[in-house]
């Protein structure tokens, strides 16, 4: 896994590995401020408000108001649920942790159904 079978030099993965293990250690938090601090559940509130304020302003300079509106109203807790609407079940199954498909598919899935249109 980490060795090409073919090469026997580092796969991809091995080179990305060693290079991970030559950094030095800036911080043991899972998520860091670039100086290395716990980024707390206040900071990464005010962060995704900013980077939602952000763009919903890109999408008003570029006169699309119905896109702002819909940036404007997206929340943190939607995330987990529209990336596993835009990919394959098995996928957002994997990607979830789920052991079951059926999880998936219930609770994070929010995909309708497609139909025709009346005329």
């Amino acid at each position: 896994m980490l060795t090409d079978p073919d090469s026997g030099g580092r796969s991809e993965l091995g080179r990305l590995i060693d290079r991970i293990r030559a950094r030095s250690v800036r911080s043991l938090w899972l998520l860091a401020t670039p100086e290395g601090k716990q980024l707390t559940k206040g900071m990464l509130r005010l962060r995704f408000t900013a980077a939602r304020e952000a763009a919903a302003g890109r999408a008003e300079e570029s006169a699309d108001l119905v896109l702002a509106a819909r940036i404007r109203q997206f929340q943190f807790r939607d995330a987990r649920p529209k990336a596993a609407s835009e990919m394959a079940l098995d996928h957002a199954s994997d990607l979830l942790g789920h052991s079951d498909k059926q999880i998936t598919k219930v609770v994070y899935q929010r995909v309708g159904k497609r139909v025709k249109p009346t005329k």
